[in-house]
């Protein structure tokens, strides 16, 4: 218990790990379970059904698990799901999920989130990613593996954000953005794809040239979209060490659903 400052309010039925931090003025409510390592700031408040894996870093002033902003949300036992060596910086708010679509707000694993980040109910953010300083995700938002999103960045309900993707500063997301992709503005819109972080993440040249190559049948052949699936999907015959990429991709476009940003 020398680990819990004595200002901090843990209510008794909370699930601490011995190893856990808490710093002054915390607030953690009796449905929390976090796991060993993890340290929470001053003034957090952690409440709702939330689960928080090992080894995260939590700053001040922090809001997680609270209440969807949802008009529909009537005190359902819904939930908030966090993963393991997060940072989770100043004044981010991450709310649990609605009955009807899961229940659950799911944070994956080595995730760098910057403050007044907001992550609404029933999204799901996987591992790797980057959430510059005030990025804003509505409801049901999925960002894959290693997406970068620029601060003040908006996202609109139920979009997609595929794998290795770059959003920047200040962007209006209200399409689905492929896999690889890089994207700004307001409109949004499709400058290139993300080859800076492609190469930090060691990408053969191969591999670079397919995604290139899907780029250039996506977005400068004059293809419908269809047709740009088509040529895609032979992509993985012809350079067969992208093929899990371009399955990615093929799946990706598939499942999208709210249009991809062209």
């Amino acid at each position: 218990m020398t680990l819990i400052h004595s200002t901090a309010i843990v209510d008794p039925r909370a699930e601490l790990d011995p190893t856990v931090s808490v710093g002054p003025y915390a607030v953690i409510g009796p449905h929390v379970r976090i796991g060993a390592g993890t340290t929470i700031g001053a003034h957090c408040v952690i409440e709702g059904r939330t689960t928080i894996g090992r080894d995260n870093r939590i700053f001040q002033f922090a809001s997680l698990g609270a209440e969807p902003q949802d008009k529909k949300y009537a005190g359902e036992p819904t939930a908030l799901i966090i993963g393991d060596r997060n940072t989770i910086r100043e004044f981010c708010t991450f709310n649990i999920g609605v009955p009807g679509a899961g229940g659950v707000t799911r944070v994956g694993h080595d995730n760098w989130i910057m403050a007044y980040t907001h992550i609404a109910h029933d999204c799901r953010v996987d591992d790797h990613t980057t959430l510059s300083n005030n990025t804003t995700l509505a409801g049901h938002v999925h960002l894959a593996d290693w997406v970068t999103v620029g601060g003040l960045t908006g996202i609109h309900q139920f979009v997609s954000v595929g794998a290795h993707s770059m959003l920047g500063f200040a962007s209006a997301v209200t399409q689905d953005v492929p896999p690889f992709m890089l994207v700004d503005g307001n409109p949004l819109a499709v400058r290139g794809f993300n080859v800076i972080g492609l190469r930090r993440r060691e990408f053969s040249p191969a591999r670079i040239a397919a995604v290139k190559q899907m780029h250039r049948l996506l977005y400068r052949q004059g293809k419908t979209l269809d047709e740009a699936r088509t040529a895609i999907e032979a992509l993985a015959v012809e350079m067969p060490e992208s093929a899990p990429d371009v399955a990615m991709m093929s799946e990706f476009l598939a499942g999208a659903t709210r249009g991809i940003a062209r």
